[in-house]
């Protein structure tokens, strides 16, 4: 059954009416702005969540942050030193950084949070392994000792996607694998903890001791140079009462508008819709490896058998084929290491798919779909899947509820009968997922990995063989090779790649282009 429509919105657009009016308090120094979803979890060094990523480029700062040509480029640092061969790197911070609480920024504040990070970020984790010591130096200074050299320090520092974050040195000291509930950093807003309702609304306003680089802002890197006040995220999970709001001027922002809404909003004339990452997202596919019948290969390869691609891509992105394509690859199209359909691994096909779920062993176990009603462009993924894998034998739950249970729920490593759960659909920047440092999609780091919990030494043999390669011809070798490696094993199933579009109101200037919603350069005209 192909499904040309989003479940979660069929018909908004003929029922556009009858949407509440939003409370009118307009200031001029007030930015609305509709986020992709529910803010359901604070810490973005905890979490893989876009939402909170976004969030955490409101609170946090970075050390280095990656421009728009994705070269990593000095952010609170104000420069750095390469000693010893490679083997040590001094850091020295910018004058006058300063947290939302008024303390100052410190070399123990920055090697705390990059201690944290490296414990659950997949790059992170790959500078971890090299880490020998870190010594303060002064209050702005401090050294990172290697034991061996890692050319790549700085673009790991400053990822476009969970970067390192700097945190004051007590939140950083938190256990990784616990959440920071405090939020306080020292990036250009403020969160505002007595206003935040989790379903309802997050609202940030501007840091007046934040100092802006004097460069020009470029994706994350450069001048973060606030023009509001304050920025109010209104969650408006219901897709008609977003589009209401936003054409009637009670919003001025609404980060993804579904597919079947923009022809909509693309006559009201008051509206701007633009696409801000022209890379563009892959949707996928993630599979528990800890439990069956995922941790059989064989029942997860008849699962990558039998997805069709279109089928997703139309649910979820509409019939306008310039928006979406396939890619049967887990290197996306446009990044260094796609190098082809893997046609072979991914036939489409439901017949063979059901012939080698027969052969697989696999015995009639539940498989539970945890899957998001109030995400467009994540919650027809697990439909789909789940009327695909009912197709070719499988027992299947679709266990739907909203991304911020999801989100919670993957975290689980129980079995599905003790509240944990056999598969859930994300989608992610295809920048971010395209090296072997960044994807999460590809590394075999099993339980230190991401949700899911892929475990492969070869895979891990094949990231170090890239991080190793002595020029870009070994770099490619090794990351082919761990790219289809991944595929076969199923480490994840890619659905399809797409871009979005994002609405404004045409009163909005000097919107930000990159992997996120960042609130900088944007203004009222």
């Amino acid at each position: 059954m192909m499904l040309n429509r989003r479940t979660l919105v069929k018909g908004a657009a003929a029922t556009l009416v009858a949407a509440p009016a939003l409370a009118q308090d307009w200031r001029g120094t007030t930015l609305r702005f509709i986020p992709q979803a529910n803010l359901s979890s604070l810490d973005p060094i905890w979490t893989t969540a876009t939402v909170t990523n976004n969030h955490g480029y409101y609170v946090y700062d970075t050390l280095y942050a990656a421009d728009m040509d994705f070269v990593a480029k000095p952010q609170m640092a104000e420069g750095h030193e390469v000693l010893d061969n490679g083997l040590r790197w001094r850091f020295k911070l910018r004058a006058g950084l300063r947290f939302h609480d008024g303390e100052p920024v410190r070399a123990q504040d920055c090697i705390a949070s990059i201690m944290r990070w490296t414990q659950r970020d997949a790059f992170g984790q790959l500078v971890g392994r090299v880490v020998d010591d870190w010594a303060v130096i002064d209050d702005r200074t401090f050294d990172l000792k290697l034991k061996k050299p890692f050319p790549l320090l700085l673009d790991a520092l400053g990822k476009p996607d969970t970067p390192a974050f700097i945190m004051p040195e007590r939140h950083a000291k938190t256990d990784a694998n616990r959440q920071v509930t405090e939020m306080v950093g020292s990036g250009p807003y403020r969160f505002v903890a007595g206003e935040y309702n989790s379903g309802s609304r997050a609202v940030y306003e501007k840091f007046a001791d934040y100092v802006p680089r004097p460069e020009p802002a470029s994706r994350g890197a450069g001048g973060k140079v606030g023009h509001f006040q304050r920025i109010e995220w209104h969650i408006l999970p219901d897709p008609s009462t977003a589009a209401n709001a936003l054409t009637r001027g009670e919003m001025d922002w609404w980060e993804r508008p579904p597919a079947d809404l923009q022809p909509l909003l693309a006559r009201n004339r008051d509206v701007v819709r633009e696409v801000t990452d022209a890379s563009g997202r892959i949707a996928i596919m993630r599979l528990n490896h800890l439990h069956p019948p995922f941790n059989n290969p064989k029942v997860r390869a008849a699962v990558r058998m039998a997805v069709f691609q279109e089928d997703y891509m139309r649910a979820t992105q509409g019939d306008d084929t310039s928006a979406w394509q396939l890619c049967r690859s887990l290197w996306p199209k446009g990044t260094a290491y796609y190098n082809g359909e893997q046609e072979d691994l991914m036939p489409q096909s439901i017949a063979r798919a059901t012939e080698a779920l027969k052969a697989s062993g696999y015995a009639g176990e539940k498989v539970v779909i945890i899957n998001p009603t109030d995400f467009p462009d994540i919650g027809p993924l697990g439909q789909v899947t789940a009327d695909i894998l009912k197709r070719i034998g499988m027992n299947v739950e679709l266990a739907e509820t909203d991304w911020g249970t999801v989100i919670q729920r993957r975290g689980s490593r129980e079995a599905v009968d003790k509240g944990g759960w056999s598969i859930f659909h994300t989608t992610g920047p295809a920048p971010g997922w395209g090296t072997p440092a960044t994807s999460l999609l590809v590394r075999g780091q099993g339980a230190r990995g991401w949700f899911g919990w892929w475990e492969s030494a070869k895979a891990e043999q094949l990231t170090q063989e890239w991080l190793d390669a002595p020029d870009e011809a070994g770099q490619k070798k090794a990351a082919h090779a761990l790219g289809r490696l991944a595929l076969e094993e199923v480490a994840t199933v890619p659905l399809g790649q797409f871009t979005l579009k994002t609405a404004y109101r045409r009163t909005l200037t000097g919107m930000p282009h990159g992997s996120a919603p960042y609130p900088w350069s944007v203004k009222r005209a």
